[in-house]
């Protein structure tokens, strides 16, 4: 009886994991760059005082949920002066069966993204990658790449909507999220 009640408790223990708990091998790399590495010229702004390449890192996932419908990315510098981070990048409707976003996809257009993929209004106030570009002589900022699974096949989100609406969608749809951080500082 005892083992049998423990069992139960086991059982129902799983069965109400969070679904996040059930993705522990959803994970994010990018062969561009390594995580706690520091950004290269290239994922640098050009604008605001950097004169970076702004290129879109490449980036892979693998290891998502099994009920997966869609996927969304982000990149996040919580350390900007705004009182509210500054969104870099966001990337909805991705289908579930890419695994991959190729170096230089964050193009204004998107024409590099997975089909149907779309890109989100950023801090910089156009859609498309916008790199790095922290304030001279601020510490080193962090930047975080997030993809996450989606139990949904389409975020809708009018056009021109802002990444918190953006956040706010992906995290009431999530099934998972996987993400590393990067870093990038200017001197004075």
């Amino acid at each position: 009886m005892k083992n049998t009640l423990r069992s139960l408790a086991i059982a129902v223990v799983a069965s109400t994991a969070a679904p996040w708990a059930l993705a522990a091998g959803f994970s994010l790399a990018s062969p561009t760059i390594k995580p706690g590495s520091t950004l290269t010229d290239a994922q640098v702004f050009n604008g605001f005082g950097c004169t970076g390449k702004n290129i879109s890192p490449a980036l892979k996932w693998n290891g998502a949920p099994k009920d997966t419908r869609s996927f969304a990315l982000t990149v996040y510098d919580p350390d900007a002066p705004t009182g509210s981070g500054w969104w870099h990048w966001v990337i909805y409707n991705i289908p579930a069966s890419a695994t991959e976003i190729p170096e230089g996809a964050g193009t204004a257009d998107g024409k590099g993204l997975p089909a149907g993929a779309l890109q989100g209004r950023t801090d910089f106030g156009a859609p498309g990658f916008g790199g790095a570009c922290p304030p001279p002589g601020d510490k080193p900022h962090r930047y975080i790449f997030t993809v996450y699974a989606l139990k949904t096949d389409k975020l809708d989100i009018p056009e021109g909507g802002t990444a918190a609406l953006v956040g706010y969608m992906i995290n009431a749809n999530k099934l998972a999220s996987a993400s590393f951080t990067a870093k990038y500082g200017r001197k004075k």
